[in-house]
């Protein structure tokens, strides 16, 4: 994996979205069972494909913006050098 790239899983009812020696775990659905696909990074806006359990395949939209607000991150110093986000899928 490259030094600049974020990665995102679900775990549980949780997301967790890590980068280098932070990682941040947020709640998301508990039908939600796994990212498929990074369509978009947009500096801390993301577009993914994703698979629930009662929709099936679809697109979401995750602020990672308004999560490190919520949790007083710097923001603009944490999302610099992020260059890009996969999908880890255990």
């Amino acid at each position: 994996m490259s030094e600049d790239m974020a990665k995102l899983k679900v775990e549980g009812k949780y997301s967790l979205f890590s980068f280098r020696n932070m990682c941040i775990k947020f709640r998301t659905s508990a039908k939600l069972k796994k990212y498929l696909a990074v369509k978009q990074w947009d500096n801390g806006y993301l577009v993914v494909d994703v698979d629930y359990s009662t929709l099936g395949r679809t697109e979401e939209y995750v602020d990672v913006r308004s999560i490190l607000d919520d949790l007083y991150i710097d923001k603009k110093s944490f999302l610099k050098p992020i260059k890009g986000v996969m999908i880890e899928n255990d």
